[in-house]
C-alpha cells in the first residue's frame, strides 16, 4: 500500500475529474498554437505521496498532449519564492521555445511572471499561462467547489441512509 493511501482506507472522498482538468489545460494551449509546454508542478513530495490531484492532472495533461504532438516538460516547484523563481529560468534555458505553461501550484505563478518579464516575454503575448485551481489574472481551470460539495453531501447522505457505495472515492466532471 502506498504511504498516502495508508491514511485514507475507508474514507469516502469526492474529487473533481483531475484527468479532464489536465486535458482541458493542454487543449486550451494547443488551440492557442503552443507546441512546447511546461508543467510547473507541485513540490516533489506531493508526487511522492501519490497526491490524486497532482498525479491525475499530470496524467490527463500528458495523455491529451500526445494527440496534437505537444512537447511537455515537467518541473516541480522547489521551496520558497527564490528557489521557485529558478525553475522557470531553467525551463527557458533548457527549452527556449517553451511558450505555454500549466501551473499546478498557484504560489509558483508570481515567480514565473517575474522571470518572464525579466526575459522580455510578455504574458499573454509571448507566453500563455494556465493555472489549475485558481487565478484571477490568468486563464484558469476552475475547480467546481459548489458542485463537488453537493456531490460530497449526496455521498454522505447515502452513507448515513445505509445506501453507501462500494467505491470509496468519486470523481466528477468539471
Amino acid at each position: 500500500m502506498r504511504d498516502g493511501a495508508r491514511h485514507t482506507v475507508g474514507v469516502t472522498c469526492v474529487d473533481p475529474d483531475w484527468s479532464a482538468t489536465g486535458a482541458l489545460c493542454v487543449e486550451h494551449l494547443a488551440e492557442l498554437g503552443h507546441q512546447d509546454v511546461a508543467v510547473f508542478g507541485e513540490a516533489p513530495a506531493v508526487y511522492e505521496r501519490h497526491s490524486r490531484c497532482a498525479k491525475r492532472t499530470l496524467d490527463g495533461l500528458r495523455s491529451r498532449a500526445r494527440e496534437p504532438g505537444l512537447k511537455v516538460l515537467r518541473r516541480p516547484r522547489e521551496g520558497g519564492y527564490d528557489a521557485t523563481a529558478v525553475t522557470p529560468s531553467r525551463i527557458f534555458d533548457e527549452r527556449p521555445r517553451t511558450t505555454g505553461f500549466v501551473m499546478q501550484n498557484e504560489s509558483a505563478v508570481e515567480p514565473l511572471l517575474a522571470v518572464s518579464r525579466r526575459q522580455g516575454r510578455a504574458v499573454p503575448e509571448d507566453v500563455s499561462v494556465v493555472a489549475v485551481q485558481a487565478s484571477e489574472r490568468l486563464t484558469s481551470a476552475a475547480v467546481p467547489a459548489q458542485e463537488t460539495g453537493r456531490h460530497a453531501v449526496g455521498l454522505l447522505m447515502g452513507e448515513l441512509d445505509g445506501a453507501g457505495r462500494t467505491a470509496r472515492c468519486s470523481s466528477h466532471s468539471n
